[in-house]
């Protein structure tokens, strides 16, 4: 007898996990471990009323986009969606999914999306590697927590992460069971090291995430961490405290155990002093491409103020400065504010001012101060601007909005409000590829007003 949940069909095209989209009798199916361009037999094993998922039971015929994953954790990692398909197919995916966006969410007809600016290197690109720690004092295990769990697996290598993060992940494990150092137990909220992360500019910083102040043998592993052979020295090692039971990885309070809180971190030929809390962009070969493409979107002769909004701590704003005759850095962030005045200062540019606060309630008194903006460059988190952000950005009227996003969805979104209420056209999006062999992309829009 028949299996109706078994079919064989093509697949058309890839989901936002990195799933392969197939049909049956017209009917979606989402499948993982398939690539676009395969043809696949599926056993569907859930149905919905309007799609399914699906397990697959055997690749019929191979895609030609098909490769072999270099990472032999790719099935139980989840990180890197798309490591069975070659990187031109993950730069089309992603042009596709930016079209798809503004199209579909946004509504824009005869939208040019141009091809995705691709990274290079597209392995060993992160300068920031995050682990959760779990297992035993004997069996430490540090690495990534199995999809759709908080089961920590080790990890014995990342195809993305820096070569010296490996290094240090190595020499945490090492230490933890020489001296039987507790791992963080998460259902009983006991054990000592609970996550292990290091960042990477001009030195390197390693934190250690704790339940407990005190932490054993602390002065042992600072010694084991300082007599590594790495590609950049060790600037500094910083103890956070989290003795909260929350999935939030960093506590509020810290204390150094060598050098500094912070690095400092080179975008083309401007230096970013980094606090280990800070956000900055962990792909600094497409970041500074992606950056570039807002500035030269912005057309800036040396007479414009610029509003940059979410500014954090100044990355882009220091890079329009540059250009502009004047620069409006607003962050809600106070932390990441004094980052950027301190930024401002480390590269003398006195043409950037930074406020602290939300945007839509710090703009309107600048605008009645005198304040006008003839650019608005908005790199809001993944949720968007907050609509009364729109309004405030639609009432100041600036020629051209350049839109830095992490999130298409909400660009496409934003941007329709923005055209509906206020008038701007979508004239052109850049995808960048900052995280090579996942399904998530940047892009950089740029709208203009109508009567511009």
């Amino acid at each position: 007898m028949t299996n109706p949940n078994i079919f064989t069909s093509p697949i058309y095209s890839v989901a936002e996990d990195g799933s392969g989209i197939a049909k049956c009798d017209g009917y979606t199916v989402f499948v993982k471990g398939a690539v676009i361009g395969d043809e696949c037999k599926i056993e569907i094993t859930k149905r919905n009323k309007t799609y399914g998922f699906g397990k697959l039971l055997e690749v019929t015929k191979p895609s030609q986009s098909r490769v072999e994953p270099i990472c032999p954790q790719f099935k139980e990692c989840g990180g890197c969606t798309l490591l069975h398909t070659d990187y031109e197919t993950q730069l089309k995916i992603k042009k596709e999914t930016v079209y798809n966006a503004l199209t579909r969410i946004g509504g824009f007809e005869d939208i040019f999306v141009h091809d995705t600016i691709p990274s290079v290197p597209n392995f060993n690109y992160r300068n920031k590697s995050q682990y959760p720690v779990g297992g035993t004092a004997s069996n430490v295990k540090i690495g990534f927590y199995a999809p759709r769990s908080h089961n920590v697996v080790n990890s014995d290598s990342c195809a993305i992460e820096n070569p010296d993060a490996r290094i240090i992940l190595d020499a945490f494990r090492c230490w933890m069971e020489k001296y039987h150092i507790l791992p963080y137990n998460e259902e009983k909220h006991t054990g000592t090291i609970r996550h292990i992360y290091s960042r990477t500019g001009e030195s390197i910083m390693v934190v250690i995430v704790s339940r407990t102040r005190e932490i054993e043998h602390l002065e042992e592993l600072k010694n084991e961490l300082l007599s590594l052979k790495l590609s950049k020295p060790i600037g500094g090692i910083v103890v956070n405290i989290n003795s909260q039971r929350t999935n939030t990885i960093l506590g509020k309070y810290d204390y150094t155990v060598f050098g500094e809180k912070f690095i400092y971190a080179k975008i083309d030929d401007i230096t970013y002093k980094v606090n280990y809390k800070s956000f900055f962009q962990v792909n600094p070969y497409t970041t500074n491409l992606l950056y570039k493409k807002a500035l030269e979107l912005c057309s800036l002769t040396g007479n414009e103020t610029v509003f940059d909004l979410y500014c954090g701590i100044g990355t882009i704003s220091l890079f329009l400065a540059r250009n502009a005759k004047k620069v409006i850095g607003v962050e809600i962030v106070p932390e990441a504010i004094e980052d950027a005045r301190e930024n401002a200062r480390l590269n003398s540019m006195e043409n950037a001012r930074f406020y602290c606060g939300a945007a839509e309630e710090v703009c309107p008194p600048l605008i009645k101060a005198g304040e006008k903006a003839d650019v608005v460059v908005v790199d809001p988190p993944r949720k968007g601007c907050d609509e009364k952000l729109l309004d405030a950005i639609g009432k100041m009227k600036p020629d051209k909005i350049v839109y830095v996003s992490c999130n298409v969805s909400t660009l496409a979104r934003d941007a329709k409000i923005l055209h509906e209420k206020y008038g701007y056209e979508m004239k052109e999006a850049f995808p960048f590829d900052q995280f090579p062999h996942s399904m998530h992309v940047e892009a950089v829009a740029l709208l203009q007003h109508a009567l511009n």
